[in-house]
């Protein structure tokens, strides 16, 4: 191991020594500020009969390099893909093939040359003239192994992107939903907008903020779980239609599905429901998927996943009584159920939890782990939707539904509570729950009180989780893989 490293230390030495000798020769690349680039590999790959013979310029990173007496080849990579380069002593002249033969894998080059084919059959450019733009000062991994270890491809994407190109595709699909996702919307009407990030009441979810304080007033802040209560102030004010799409930040766990930054839109609709969000959600993501990949129905780690509408809807109560035989809403009280919920289900019960917090508790228990397909669940309890309104026919749940698809909650929507004196009691409910223990549970917001006083119209309202959803169309196993630089430890923690 020591002479491993010793080797390591002695291989980036000489690279220094080679950057401190092109310097002395007035060849320094670092004072190089711009080249000119007309073409790209797969460009130039892709239309050869048109293009050989032709002049072109390119500009890439050397990935392979072979000499042959006074011909040499390397693999140059673009931002498109690898094509080959021919610098041959005779073209370039003794000097500069000198020169480029002290050049490293990794370095950055621009080449001057002529399309042709090879003897082989291989597409490359005859080089008139190369010149080394950028020093690579550290050590690529080794060619045939690649950079395998996952989490050096994420604290180093920048190296993950070089060595796995394929990794690439994954981040332009990722543009590509992004897009989509706000083409759908604009194209219905719905105004984009921006909140504040930095705020004093964190609130239009269940988390834990990041706490930060503000030095010029002295105030103490928080960074946005999410963005709804403010995109509803918007709806107050008299947009009808609004969303945004942007960075939440809660401080909670990370899994292959939870990064502690996370993307998200949330979109609101005035004189709209929960069943017109159902329906803008199916329409939403087939129309990603669609886009994407040619097709609604996706596979997802080996299970085919079919988003095409209607997706298919589900109590959430039912759904429990279904699965575990246990009818919560039946149970006299809540004391009764929280007995029931540890000896007939097994589950973890708090003494502050409610029937309705026992309900979710046993759909999340039970239920999740067979939603599979596409499916809206639909009227979840009042205790856990302290921003939803009331369903008209049975007080205890909520015009709420969550959208769940690879046995994830992708989407969660419901009509708004504008009622600002039962907003008001439950955030006061939410406030004794935090006293009980519940750090996530939802603060109280006076000024969110004040804006319903005004007057908020019927609303429906959605928040889906970007992040996720690009992992499915994308195919992708972590949140780590397509977001290009996820929370990470520091290595010397």
């Amino acid at each position: 191991m020591i002479n491993e490293e010793n080797n390591l230390n002695e291989l980036l030495l000489i690279r220094r020594e080679k950057l401190k000798h092109l310097r002395e020769i007035g060849k320094d690349p670092f004072l190089i500020e711009k080249y000119n680039v007309t073409d790209f590999s797969n460009r130039i790959q892709n239309n050869f009969e048109e293009m050989e013979g032709k002049e072109v310029s390119i500009a890439g990173r050397i990935m392979t390099k072979r000499g042959h007496g006074k011909a040499s080849f390397a693999d140059v990579q673009d931002s498109e893909g690898r094509i080959q380069v021919f610098v041959k002593v005779d073209i370039v002249g003794q000097e500069d093939y000198e020169l480029f033969s002290t050049y490293d894998i990794g370095d950055i080059v621009g080449v001057k040359g002529e399309v042709f084919k090879t003897k082989t059959g291989e597409i490359s450019v005859k080089a008139q003239e190369i010149v080394l733009l950028s020093k690579s000062l550290q050590i690529l991994p080794e060619k045939f192994h690649g950079l395998k270890d996952l989490d050096l491809r994420y604290r180093q994407r920048y190296v993950d992107l070089i060595m796995n190109p394929e990794v690439k595709q994954t981040f332009i699909k990722r543009n590509r939903i992004i897009r989509a996702i706000r083409r759908f919307l604009d194209d219905r009407g719905y105004l984009e907008v921006e909140t504040p990030i930095l705020t004093t009441v964190a609130g239009g979810a269940a988390a834990r903020p990041f706490l930060t304080h503000h030095n010029t007033l002295d105030l103490d802040m928080q960074l946005r779980i999410a963005n709804e209560l403010y995109l509803k102030r918007l709806i107050v004010g008299g947009f009808d239609k609004v969303y945004e799409m942007g960075k939440m930040f809660r401080n909670e766990g990370i899994s292959i599905k939870h990064n502690p930054e996370f993307t998200n839109i949330e979109l609101y609709s005035a004189y709209e429901d929960y069943e017109d969000m159902m329906k803008i959600t199916e329409e939403l993501v087939a129309y990603c998927a669609e886009e994407v990949n040619g097709s609604t129905v996706i596979e997802y780690q080996g299970t085919e996943i079919d988003f095409k509408p209607p997706w298919r809807r589900a109590s959430m109560h039912e759904l429990v009584k279904e699965k575990t035989g246990v009818d919560f809403y039946a149970i006299e009280n809540d004391e009764e159920a929280r007995k029931i919920a540890k000896e007939q289900l097994h589950l973890e019960v708090e003494n502050h939890l409610t029937r309705g917090h026992l309900v979710n508790l046993a759909f999340e228990e039970y239920c999740e782990k067979d939603l599979m397909q596409p499916t809206f669940i639909l009227h979840h309890p009042v205790e856990v939707s302290p921003l939803a309104k009331r369903n008209p026919q049975n007080p205890l749940i909520t015009n709420r539904f969550e959208a769940f698809a690879n046995t994830w909650e992708i989407a969660n929507a419901f009509s708004e509570l504008n009622d600002p004196i039962d907003q008001k009691e439950r955030f006061e409910e939410q406030l004794k729950q935090r006293e009980s223990g519940d750090d996530e549970a939802h603060p109280m917001d006076e000024d969110f009180i004040n804006a319903l006083e005004v007057g908020l119209p019927p609303t429906g309202g959605l928040g889906i989780g970007v992040d996720r959803l690009i992992m499915l169309l994308t195919n992708s196993a972590s949140i780590r893989d397509i977001i290009f630089f996820p929370t990470m430890k520091p290595l010397e923690k």
